[in-house]
């Protein structure tokens, strides 16, 4: 979760466990409704997989800043499965992309990397070459939550009435515009 039960129950002043379980759903809500926002995994991944075409050499990762790749896979036929790679030279470009010297195969093979990437989440050290989750998106998961715990018992719908008209709206779990301004930032570009 990308923010902490204890920290969303502080901000909404709650001292109680009553709610602890309701609150906890909105966070994971929050925190897989960001990563399809960012179309990323936000949280760290260990072993995480990645698959691309053969013949690829910039390989955009779901879940970054990347730490490590532990190995390359190929595929030519599927009889064969998937083959291990030994010595794939490559580096890290940005944090989030995998440039490798040379394709690993052609357009009709497939390619595997397993690697570790992602943010450590609160209340977690990051360790050695691991990154913490950027304090903005803890703060942005923990008004999303508090927005939705607040409006839990508007049961999604929201209207506005005015000069003889009504607009029913089904508000669902929509974004916060401040928090969608910080997501932006951490947006990964469709590919």
């Amino acid at each position: 979760m990308l923010a902490q039960l204890t920290t969303v129950k502080s901000r909404l002043g709650i001292t109680d466990s009553t709610d602890d379980t309701l609150l906890t759903g909105l966070i994971q809500q929050a925190s897989a409704v960001f990563d399809q926002y960012c179309n990323r995994t936000l949280a760290r991944a260990v072993g995480a997989t990645h698959q691309f075409r053969g013949d690829e050499t910039e390989i955009s990762l779901k879940s970054y800043p990347i730490e490590t790749a532990t190995s390359f896979h190929l595929k030519t036929r599927e009889a064969d499965g998937w083959q291990l790679l030994e010595d794939v030279d490559y580096v890290v470009r940005n944090d989030c992309v995998l440039s490798l010297d040379a394709p690993l195969g052609s357009s009709r093979d497939q390619g595997r990397v397993t690697y570790t990437g992602g943010y450590v989440l609160p209340g977690t050290s990051p360790g050695s070459g691991q990154t913490a989750l950027p304090k903005d998106v803890e703060n942005a998961c923990v008004e999303q939550a508090c927005a939705w715990y607040r409006a839990r018992n508007r049961g999604g719908i929201s209207s506005v009435s005015g000069a003889g008209t009504s607009i029913t709206q089904d508000a669902g779990l929509s974004l916060l515009e401040l928090v969608k301004g910080t997501l932006n930032f951490y947006r990964r570009l469709q590919l």
